[in-house]
């Protein structure tokens, strides 16, 4: 079974779209700094199952359209992934998210719960269970750097050497294959891509959206990587934003644990999408 590439409209944005296989659609966001690619392995194990996965490049990912006017803040991601469960043909779907892929799944279950089946986060715990420690400051100082002016002239000069850094850092027992970041600088030198993904960073405030404060209401399930910068001890403490049923799976690894692991997170997020709640 191969994918294919399509595009549809989505919440005012033309998004580029993997998709392969039928039956219930398991919609799959990337993060920073990704692309669809990051669900290479995962992607298929669905479709095998019998699902229809889909991974979109989120907005402003080349080749998804950069839109107009900067809108990059959680709600607006999260009203992405509820446009393209739509625009793909479907009332619901199960909503898996890696990074800030993650936070647009959060913001969708708390937005559309009647189209979000289940919530399946990787490597964020609930936005609103994050404890601001100088340990935590210190681990997401990225956040700082990624959101100043000029930091995508800054990471072009260096030949976007800064990408390898952060996966490096963010996954620090990990052994990237080589050419794991090629796909992600090839959609980064495209214009205006750099800056739109950044510009997720400079969409950051200090307080959270109204969309990340609220419980989670929906059937979820979190990856937590024993060696990410947040700890799976985090996702415990997150339980308490969670009201129906909330499952953690650790993992080894670090932030890019499903690609570290890649046969080991596919069986468990199969698991996960086949089980009843």
């Amino acid at each position: 079974m191969s994918a294919t590439i399509r595009e549809v409209q989505a919440n005012g944005l033309r998004f580029t779209c993997v998709e392969e296989g039928k039956g219930p659609l398991v919609l799959l966001l990337h993060g920073f700094p990704d692309t669809p690619q990051t669900w290479d392995h995962a992607r298929p194990a669905l479709a095998g199952a019998g699902f229809r996965a889909v991974s979109p490049f989120t907005r402003g990912y080349a080749p998804t359209e950069i839109p107009a006017h900067e809108a990059y803040d959680s709600e607006t991601l999260g009203r992405d992934a509820l446009a393209l469960i739509e625009a793909l043909g479907e009332e619901s779907a199960i909503v898996v998210g890696h990074d800030w892929g993650a936070s647009a799944a959060f913001a969708a279950a708390a937005l559309g719960p009647r189209r979000v089946t289940k919530l399946i986060t990787l490597a964020i715990p609930h936005p609103a269970s994050i404890l601001p420690t100088p340990r935590m400051l210190w681990m997401v100082r990225h956040f700082v750097t990624l959101s100043r002016p000029g930091a995508a002239a800054r990471l072009r000069a260096e030949h976007l050497a800064y990408i390898d850094e952060l996966v490096r850092r963010w996954s620090p027992g990990w052994s990237v294959p080589v050419g794991e970041t090629d796909a992600v600088k090839k959609a980064f030198r495209e214009p205006g891509c750099l800056e739109a993904a950044l510009g997720y960073y400079r969409a950051q405030r200090p307080w959270l959206p109204a969309a990340l404060r609220g419980k989670i209401t929906v059937p979820a399930a979190a990856f937590a990587g024993d060696t990410d910068i947040v700890p799976p001890a985090a996702y415990e403490r997150a339980r308490a934003w969670y009201t129906g049923p909330y499952e953690i799976v650790t993992m080894p690894g670090g932030h890019f644990m499903h690609r570290e692991h890649p046969d080991r997170f596919a069986s468990e997020l199969l698991r996960l999408v086949q089980s009843p709640t």
